[in-house]
């Protein structure tokens, strides 16, 4: 296979043609079916080692002037001739690479959908930083809310962080304490 990428940044087993680069991003588009922006685009392809930052950009720009891509104001969306691309040609990149793809797809919207859905709000006290982490039932009801102190705002957005990655795991985990359930306790914790 002829290699007419750049390569730097790209792990062993990654793409090293811009014609996969571009089936993967009409892939990664077609199989999530919700917008992307090109932050989030070349964020999963550079991010799981798939492919050059700028061979990345250059694909997505390539893409939207062949109409196999659209922007919206919501982000990138693949369009139907795009979609037929996906599912014509996504045999010829390796399951490997489709598979690293749709699951940092997937994450990243898990975490905006958290993002959305729940809230964490920082104060910078005297000596640290308080953390409010608030799990949202619906109609903006907080089913739990969680003030922790920590000592400085790079502790406070790792908190933030790891409370986006599973809100509602931390508040299943909290209410099996609370109840003394703790063999859901131990369900989820080891799950």
């Amino acid at each position: 296979m002829r290699k007419d990428a750049f390569t730097g940044g790209v792990d062993p087993g990654g793409l090293w043609t811009r014609n996969d680069i571009r089936i993967l991003i009409c892939y990664i588009l077609s199989s999530v079916d919700a917008p992307l922006s090109k932050e989030d685009l070349t964020d999963i392809l550079q991010g799981r080692g798939l492919a050059n930052y700028f061979e990345a950009e250059d694909a997505l720009a390539a893409l939207a002037d062949l109409g196999h891509v659209a922007l919206a104001e919501e982000g990138y969306t693949v369009t139907a001739t795009g979609r037929e691309i996906a599912g014509r040609l996504d045999v010829e990149l390796p399951l490997a690479v489709r598979d690293k793809a749709l699951e940092a797809a997937v994450s990243l919207l898990a975490r905006a959908r958290s993002r959305r859905e729940h809230r964490v709000e920082i104060s910078d006290l005297e000596n640290g930083c308080r953390v409010d982490c608030h799990v949202q039932g619906g109609e903006g009801v907080d089913l739990l809310s969680l003030s922790l102190y920590v000592p400085d705002r790079a502790q406070a957005q790792r908190v933030e962080e790891g409370f986006y990655q599973d809100p509602d795991r931390l508040y299943k985990l909290v209410l099996s304490a609370l109840t003394g359930d703790m063999d859901f306790a131990r369900e989820i914790l080891l799950g």
